[in-house]
């Protein structure tokens, strides 16, 4: 495999997964299913924002729920929508939990820090709708949304959860793709929840695939060991089957994001 750069090389995910074009179909069905097997439970495309893709999803339990876990999608911010992740509700949803799953601008339209302002946005209106804690998890591109939540600037959350999360932005400033992130080094800097602090009282458990690229292994070590917080590498899962364990109600990334609570 020839790529541009050690970069390129460092964060490609797909190259060094097994069967990896099968995954995103796989994603997508099994989202569409959990949408239809939810019914009138689904709200969909709920605004909080003026624009398309300033929507989220709502998924509710039966009966009254314990509070609101928001799981934002990856794609290193250039791919997907809510649309692709919605059965990563269901175990939020079978633990009594509502779960919103938001979309957000994606690049070149917008750059990083526009995207976590409509993420704070996108929490803030869900929360309206749901009374009680917050929670929010992410994956990759979405783990670093995830992560910006809990600093200074984010909303009212109690704990964040990022999986396999993008902390220290700068080593993507050498990446092709950074020609549509636009990725300068103020922006790197201040996006870079690794280099930030989390706001007092809010707690984060860092999660991973064992076998994960080494640049993501180091990402997310890095943001534990600068938050001074738990980090779990969940062993033998890989940057894109990492997230299943959201599936199900008691799988060890679930308790992390909502055991306790």
């Amino acid at each position: 495999m020839d790529f541009a750069s050690e970069a390129d090389r460092a964060y490609a995910n797909g190259a060094f997964i097994p069967g990896a074009d099968g995954y995103v179909p796989k994603w997508r069905a099994a989202a569409a299913a959990f949408r239809a097997a939810m019914g009138p439970r689904a709200r969909l495309g709920l605004p909080y924002g003026p624009t398309e893709r300033q929507r989220f999803d709502l998924f509710l339990p039966e009966g009254a729920a314990k509070g609101l876990l928001v799981f934002v999608h990856g794609g290193y911010w250039l791919a997907f929508g809510r649309e692709d992740w919605s059965h990563l509700a269901t175990g939020a949803v079978a633990r009594g939990w509502a779960c919103a799953v938001p979309s957000y601008t994606l690049a070149p339209e917008a750059r990083i820090a526009v995207m976590t302002q409509e993420t704070r946005a996108a929490i803030a209106a869900a929360a309206r709708l749901v009374p009680g804690p917050v929670v929010v998890a992410g994956h990759s591109a979405g783990g670093h949304l995830a992560a910006r939540m809990a600093c200074a600037d984010g909303p009212d959350v109690v704990r964040v959860v990022p999986i396999s999360p993008l902390s220290d932005l700068r080593p993507l400033r050498a990446t092709e793709m950074n020609a549509t992130l636009r990725l300068d080094e103020a922006q790197a800097l201040s996006e870079s929840p690794a280099l930030l602090r989390p706001r007092p009282g809010i707690q984060a458990h860092v999660w991973v695939g064992g076998q994960e690229r080494p640049a993501f292994l180091w990402q997310a070590r890095v943001l534990s060991e600068s938050w001074d917080c738990p980090w779990t590498v969940d062993p033998g899962r890989h940057h894109f089957d990492v997230t299943d364990g959201l599936t199900d109600p008691s799988s060890p990334v679930m308790t992390a994001c909502l055991g306790g609570l």
